[in-house]
Order: structure tokens, then C-alpha cells, then sequence
């Protein structure tokens, strides 16, 4: 952040965000645990951040040209997901492998939601990748409904005029109008995988029954939905009220998904730690 702060952007996409959110995961995890870990095991994982961080180095310097060059063997269709998933590989590697050193194959249950996090931001990245737009069906399937959704929460509270047609909204409102074609990831369907991941890690390290766990883990999956549908309309209101300027309106894209996302996924963990530490309070009393 310190020595590359523009490649730092908070789009799930463009840039390497995902690493403070990854970062701020294995603390939350690893605070309170009286876990010693040797100067061996510590030295041990030096050298590997030490090629980790020469990854990123070499990338200002010659290998990100590379990989771009590389996107074309691969028969890649969007080329920055394709460099910035490597960068989460790379990371993703780095983690597991030190939380490995430090912790034998324990680390899934001490501090799995970093790693999970990374690893599934990567998997979303190829997706992207090799899949863009509207060609992984699967993914694309709910998109029309979100889409529809959106059109009658528009027309019920009367901003402007909506229309839906399959994957693509007509909007006319206070600054003209604007046709918005959304794809799986503008829709947020990437988050819903992610989320199940993260929280499906988090499930394992509570000591709860199961059918709690399958209880927090679909109104998370309800609560993520419903986050995507406000980021669609969010993104719908702007054009409708703020601006149809496509390159303002595609600023506000970047960042719309994961400022809503990221905090309610956190908040989500925080509500279900809180509950559960309630309840065993009462058990033990």
C-alpha cells in the first residue's frame, strides 16, 4: 500500500483491495489465541515473504507485461482480471503456506476465512477471465430476475421510468436517459460465492449445532442477495438522479459493490460472534 498505493483500489476487480479486507480476516481470527510460534517457524516463512514481495516487485518491472503477453495463449477475453487473479494466487499461496508453517494443517480452523477469501477472489478473477460478460451461463441465470426486481422497485417508488428486458434495464430520468446492461459480477453473484466460502469456513470453527449453522448460513445467502439488489438500484438511482455521464457513472460502478458488500459481510461475522458468545454466557451460567 506503502509503495504501490495506485495499484490499491477497492473494485473487486481492479486492483488488490482485497488484500487489506484478507489482511483484516487472519487478525480478527488470530487476536486472543495463545498460540506460540517459534522463531524456527517464524524465521522459516522470511524467505518465502521475501519471494512474495519480489513478485510484486518484478511486476512494476517487466513481468506484468509478461502475463499480459501470456493472456493470449490462454485465449483470455478480459485482460485485467487476468493479471490481477495472478496477483491473488500469489498471495493466496503465501498465506496458506505460512499459516501452514505456523500451524500444521490446524490453521483451517484457527484462521481459514483469509485464505478462503483470497483464494475465492481468485477463482471469481478466472471466472472473469476466461467467462466475461454474459458467457457463463450458470452465473448469468439470475441476473434477469435481479434485473426485474429492480425495474418494479423503481416504478413503485416513482423516480423515473424503468424498463427490463433479460439483462438490460431503459432508464429515463432527471438527467436523461440510459441503457444499463448488467452482467453476473455488476449483479453482485460474485459475492454470493465468495460469502458462501468465507462463511462456509467460518461455520467450521463454530462449536454450534449444525442446523444453526445452516440457519446463519442461508440468511447470509438472503442477506447477500438483498445487498445486491440495493447495489442494482444504487447504481440505477444514480443514473436516474445524479448523472447519465458514462464515465461519472462508471466511477460510481467500481466502488458501488464491494463499500456495500465487504462491510455487511463483516458485520454478518460480528452479529453471529456476538449471538453465539451470548448464548454460551447463558449455558455456562
Amino acid at each position: 500500500m506503502i509503495a504501490f498505493p495506485d495499484s490499491i483500489a477497492w473494485s473487486w476487480n481492479e486492483g488488490r483491495g482485497g488484500y487489506f479486507f484478507a489482511l483484516v480476516f487472519i487478525v480478527a481470527e488470530l487476536i486472543g489465541l495463545k498460540i506460540v510460534i517459534s522463531k524456527k517457524r517464524l524465521f522459516s516463512v522470511i524467505p518465502l515473504a521475501f519471494l512474495t514481495i519480489a513478485y510484486l516487485i518484478s511486476l512494476e518491472y517487466g513481468l506484468r507485461d509478461y502475463i499480459i503477453e501470456s493472456a493470449e495463449q490462454f485465449d483470455v477475453q478480459l485482460i485485467y482480471s487476468w493479471t490481477w487473479m495472478w496477483d491473488f494466487v500469489i498471495m493466496a499461496i503465501f498465506v496458506v503456506v505460512a499459516l501452514t508453517i505456523f500451524f500444521g494443517k490446524r490453521w483451517i480452523r484457527i484462521a481459514p476465512a483469509g485464505p478462503i477469501f483470497l483464494t475465492g477472489t481468485a477463482l471469481i478473477l478466472s471466472l472473469d477471465a476466461f467467462f466475461p460478460y454474459d458467457t457463463l451461463g450458470p452465473l448469468q441465470y439470475v441476473v434477469p430476475y435481479f434485473v426485474q426486481t429492480n425495474v418494479w422497485v423503481i416504478t413503485m417508488l416513482d423516480l423515473g421510468t424503468a424498463i427490463a428486458k433479460d439483462n438490460v434495464m431503459f432508464l429515463r430520468g432527471e438527467h436523461g436517459s440510459m441503457a444499463l446492461q448488467v452482467f453476473w459480477p455488476s449483479a453482485g453473484v460474485h459475492s454470493i460465492i465468495i460469502f458462501s466460502l468465507v462463511i462456509g469456513a467460518f461455520m467450521l470453527k463454530l462449536n454450534i449445532p449444525r442446523h444453526r449453522k445452516a440457519m446463519y448460513f442461508v440468511l447470509g445467502i438472503i442477506g447477500t442477495i438483498t445487498v445486491n439488489l440495493i447495489r442494482i438500484f444504487s447504481l440505477s438511482w444514480y443514473a436516474l438522479k445524479v448523472t447519465t455521464d458514462p464515465v461519472a457513472w462508471e466511477e460510481y460502478h467500481k466502488i458501488a459493490g464491494e463499500i456495500m458488500f465487504l462491510p455487511w459481510l463483516f458485520a454478518f461475522i460480528l452479529v453471529v460472534i456476538l449471538i453465539e458468545s451470548r448464548r454460551m454466557k447463558k449455558r455456562e451460567q
